[in-house]
């Protein structure tokens, strides 16, 4: 199942987030999704195993397991090369072993203090805090974004972790307007002003943390996760399905594509087995009463400010 984004191609709609998954799991990892069925995966400079998601990429390749043409490659870029978009997509086409990324994303809407092409330590000044770039627009970034589509480096470009006004801002200077805005969505957190903006405007919303991030946020951020929602785990029964099965395919019938992370087997088949079945209006109406407007990710925990505020 396939989203059509503005850029002509076509995204899955359900893919396999790659943040925080152990070096030594990643290629069996890989391997086995694509064997489930999964045809995208979602990388970044930032989760440090881009070299690890490409050794698995090439022996896929290179074993006849799939086409690199049947693929959907997403990683972004890094906050602290703003001003070196050419070479840190370079570096990240390096490390995966491709020619070319189906899609591109700036990761954060924040320019930080360049550390080196490809490092990506949060920079911080002596007081902790995140060392901001004040010389670098998020339109000089968004330019050079899209140099990379004309260079033939990248096929689709987009933003992640946008909010309403500087997607908004984006639209109005891009002269290639953003195929995706990757943002925080889950039931409690639906977010539905900020996804139906991008969806009038043609801007694909991917979910991450799609699931509310589960125990890994929990011991990251000490946040709550939807999963154990009463409410949702009423429809989990109700549709013979687990609560994960329920919360994915609702953000699949909301239009989203969802990239749900997990490090176990029996988890990727369970994620992928979403397309069995609906869930009834009536029922999507209940899980849009459960919204908390909650977020779990909060990356101020390492950067010393809070870039939600």
């Amino acid at each position: 199942m396939e989203i059509a984004l503005s850029s002509g191609y076509k995204m899955p709609v359900m893919g396999l987030g790659v943040w925080r998954m152990e070096e030594k799991s990643i290629r069996d990892l890989i391997l086995n999704a694509i064997q489930i069925g999964y045809r995208h995966f979602d990388c970044a400079a930032d989760y440090k195993n881009e070299e690890e998601v490409g050794e698995a990429l090439a022996e896929a390749f290179h074993t006849g397991l799939i086409k690199r043409e049947d693929l959907f490659i997403t990683t972004k870029l890094w906050n602290s090369d703003h001003g070196h978009v050419v070479e840190a997509c370079k570096d990240s086409l390096k490390n995966l072993k491709l020619e070319y990324l189906d899609l591109y994303l700036v990761h954060f809407p924040i320019a930080t203090k360049h550390t080196g092409v490809g490092a990506t330590d949060s920079a911080l000044d002596e007081h902790g805090v995140l060392d901001i770039d004040t010389t670098i627009s998020l339109e000089t970034t968004w330019h050079s974004m899209e140099d990379l589509v004309s260079m033939g480096l990248v096929r689709s470009i987009g933003i992640s972790n946008y909010d309403i006004f500087l997607t908004r801002d984006c639209l109005a200077y891009s002269k290639i307007k953003p195929a995706v805005n990757q943002i925080e969505t889950h039931p409690y957190f639906q977010r539905d002003s900020l996804v139906k903006f991008c969806q009038k405007h043609g801007i694909c919303i991917t979910a991450h943390t799609p699931l509310g991030g589960a125990t890994a946020n929990t011991e990251w951020f000490g946040t709550v996760s939807c999963l154990d929602d009463p409410v949702l785990k009423g429809l989990a029964e109700k549709y013979k399905k687990t609560v994960a099965q329920v919360i994915l395919r609702w953000g699949i019938q909301r239009k989203t594509v969802v990239i749900p992370k997990t490090s176990m087997t029996e988890r990727l088949r369970e994620n992928f087995q979403v397309f069995d079945f609906e869930i009834s209006e009536e029922d999507m109406d209940t899980i849009k009463r459960v919204d908390r407007k909650y977020r779990t990710n909060q990356p101020a925990k390492f950067w010393g400010i809070d870039l939600y505020a």
